[in-house]
């Protein structure tokens, strides 16, 4: 404490403010955001065969196999020639060493997986050493020629050993929440490729390409076997109703950001409606919530995407068309704090279109993200 602060001290007692000035001076931060003050790059994201475009980005939560606990795991959506929905590889950057490899690639015209390869942000990593990654393809890089896609399945050494496919799921979109048990898990995912047309089919009144309502959250039980790849129990729509819809400059806009809370209430990003809505009893529920309950709606948000859960229990999600993340309180149903983490002046809004995939690190107090501009991993630190 400096010898200047603990004089406005002394002076506050003296003139009886007491501890109500006092706790104003200490004033706790209302969430993680207000604590972060730095931003370091880590790695670049781009593989020899020249993928770009980071979506999903986890950090492992053991050590198995190529993987150590606390990497971190990024997929590319795009191929060399920067058309999206055709991306196929995933790297793995490692804080410990500061190394950053290749860890998985698959063709992009994979048997078994309608339309081929586009690497999304549906991305889970299970205990048991399973990694679990969605595809939403594209021919030419736009949904003229979208594939359903599917769910891929890696083993701990990148090996591509299984394909999920069938009517539930159509373009893996959103980064995923995972209740992990070992042997049996739920995945949540939300699927945004349902009735998407083509870019060229244009609302005559807003003049952008038509808005659906089609998009879902599926949720997965899995079985996993001692030693076997995980094996899909049963699948369930839990809540369905959000809109999307397609566009060229993002391939397509749906439901991105899922997080559970501690309630069994599972939260989701809408960002062409630009709010949060809740689905409640999302672990148990047998019928679909519809689009939910509405937790936050415009405000700081401007086009959510991708969330994560903070150990306070508060939701962080970044935007799509700025550069900030945005930290929410889901039981009060009150936006906290923005926090610039990309602040590029090339876009308009500074950082508009540059930001994607979060993950919390191990500390719990910061953060890791994607930078689609300059195609790199990043954190955030107090």
């Amino acid at each position: 404490m400096t010898r200047i602060f603990r004089t406005w001290i002394l002076l506050a007692v003296g003139l009886g403010l007491g501890p109500t000035w006092l706790s104003l001076v200490h004033a706790e931060p209302k969430g993680l955001l207000e604590t972060i003050k730095k931003h370091k790059f880590l790695s670049s994201t781009i593989p020899d065969n020249g993928d770009v475009n980071p979506y999903a980005i986890i950090v492992a939560p053991v050590s198995v196999g190529l993987i150590e606990k606390d990497d971190v795991l990024v997929d590319n959506f795009n191929n060399i020639s920067n058309l999206q929905g055709t991306g196929t590889t995933i790297v793995r950057y490692r804080p410990s060493t500061k190394e950053t490899k290749l860890f998985a690639q698959v063709p992009q015209k994979l048997k078994d997986c309608p339309g081929g390869v586009g690497l999304s942000t549906a991305m889970t990593l299970l205990k048991s050493g399973w990694l679990i990654v969605g595809s939403t393809p594209s021919k030419d890089g736009t949904t003229r020629t979208k594939g359903d896609g599917c769910l891929l399945v890696f083993d701990a050494n990148g090996r591509h050993v299984a394909t999920w496919a069938g009517p539930t799921i159509n373009g893996p979109w959103g980064n995923m929440a995972t209740v992990d048990r070992g042997d049996a898990a739920t995945l949540f995912i939300s699927m945004a490729g349902f009735d998407v047309p083509s870019p060229d089919v244009i609302d005559p009144k807003t003049q952008y390409p038509v808005v659906k309502n089609s998009a879902t959250v599926l949720r997965l039980e899995l079985e996993i076997p001692a030693g076997k790849p995980p094996v899909i129990q049963s699948q369930t729509v839990i809540a369905h109703g959000f809109s999307h819809r397609a566009d060229l400059a993002n391939f397509l806009l749906g439901p991105t950001g899922l997080a559970l809370g501690a309630d069994d209430t599972l939260y989701v990003t809408d960002g062409l409606d630009n709010e949060i809505t809740a689905i409640a009893q999302a672990s148990t529920r047998a019928d679909s919530a519809g689009k939910g309950r509405l937790v936050t709606k415009d405000g700081l948000l401007a086009w959510p995407l991708s969330m994560v859960m903070t150990d306070q229990g508060h939701l962080m999600v970044c935007n799509g068309k700025n550069g900030q993340v945005v930290e929410i309180d889901p039981i009060a149903g009150q936006q906290i704090y923005a926090h610039w983490l990309n602040a590029n002046q090339a876009q308009s809004p500074p950082g508009n279109g540059n930001l994607f995939g979060l993950a919390m690190a191990p500390d719990g107090k910061s953060f890791y993200y994607v930078e689609d501009d300059i195609n790199a991993i990043r954190i955030a630190t107090p």
